[in-house]
């Protein structure tokens, strides 16, 4: 059985916390996941004092619509914490919508961290999280608690790779009798591969889109991709600015083209998949050749990544149930355990 560490032993966490590039989720031991929304927090700064504003869903539609005097920070970049004071105002919204009215003692938390977070990155989500009203903190792994989250039993005598597949972090891992046997990670992601679509049509096209539209082609691709019966000849369609005009206009643009730049934004994860692979020792690879590999996360969600890594390995490549909240399920494990 997965245990906590000495700072949480003596009694189970009060809720967890999956902390996202993309989306921060709390889950309760008896309600599950009860807030899910997108990592984002609005700023105001006038004659030098700065105030929060808002945070979460109340943003979104903020992103690239601001005027000037307010700022929207995303506290977490690739993966990590990069903004302490946007992460603890996000973390307290978040708490302040879940927390009850009649609780006043400050509840303790399983925090969700990438593998290779340094020591430092660490410190400052401890120090975000205590900052925002929690209590007692101890983080655990992403990847353990997406394997968990996924089904897999990761005590076993027996390997199972995974791949999280997260918003903006990538991490591969090789799990078994309860620890990590092997891993790696590469910085890029579903929010990582929104980037790589807009830099294209800027560079290719001499045409900007913003956030929101970069992340609606993509969700259409992969919605596209699913279906056998679609044509790589279709196209679709962006809405943004032409440079070479200065006027708004729509674009179309062909799978095909989308296909080259999902598979140089991939190939990444593939060369990692593979380097973790060459790492791991022969009996626990003779498993991994029995149950293939098993991918989580929001970017398992387009096709293209399990078909590059099957083809690559020549694995049996499965997309676990409900990917996008494996990390969010085996949080919510853990605290019943």
């Amino acid at each position: 059985m997965i245990r906590f560490p000495s700072a949480l032993r003596r009694s189970k966490p009060d809720i967890a916390v999956d902390f996202g590039t993309s989306n921060l989720r709390l889950v309760s031991r008896d309600g599950g996941i009860i807030f899910d929304e997108p990592s984002l927090c609005c700023f105001s700064r006038q004659d030098g004092v700065t105030e929060f504003v808002a945070a979460g869903a109340a943003v979104r539609a903020m992103l690239d619509r601001t005027p000037r005097g307010l700022t929207i920070k995303h506290p977490l970049c690739r993966g990590v914490l990069q903004d302490i004071e946007a992460a603890k105002e996000l973390l307290r919204f978040a708490l302040s919508q879940t927390r009850s009215a009649r609780s006043v003692r400050s509840p303790s938390a399983l925090i969700g961290i990438p593998a290779d977070a340094t020591q430092a990155e660490r410190s400052a989500m401890l120090t975000a999280a205590n900052d925002a009203g929690f209590g007692a903190v101890e983080l655990i792994s992403e990847p353990l608690a997406a394997a968990i989250g996924a089904g897999i039993d990761v005590e076993a005598p027996r390997g199972a790779l995974l791949v999280e597949c997260g918003a903006a972090t990538t991490e591969v891992s090789v799990f078994a009798l309860g620890g990590s046997c092997a891993a790696g990670s590469v910085r890029v992601g579903s929010t990582t591969l929104d980037q790589a679509i807009a830099d294209y049509l800027h560079l290719e096209h001499k045409f900007l889109i913003g956030h929101n539209t970069a992340e609606e082609m993509k969700l259409d691709y992969a919605g596209r991709q699913q279906s056998s019966s679609c044509s790589s000849s279709v196209s679709i369609t962006a809405k943004g600015r032409c440079l070479r005009r200065g006027l708004p206009m729509t674009l179309e643009i062909p799978l095909s083209e989308l296909d080259r730049i999902v598979d140089r934004h991939f190939e990444q994860i593939v060369r990692v998949v593979h380097d973790v692979l060459a790492q791991t020792p022969p009996e626990l690879s003779q498993d991994i050749f029995d149950v293939g590999v098993i991918l989580t996360g929001g970017g398992a969600l387009v096709p293209r990544i399990a078909d590059m890594i099957a083809q690559a390995t020549q694995l049996r490549v499965t997309v676990a149930a409900d990917a996008t909240h494996c990390v969010a399920k085996g949080l919510h494990h853990l605290l019943q355990a």
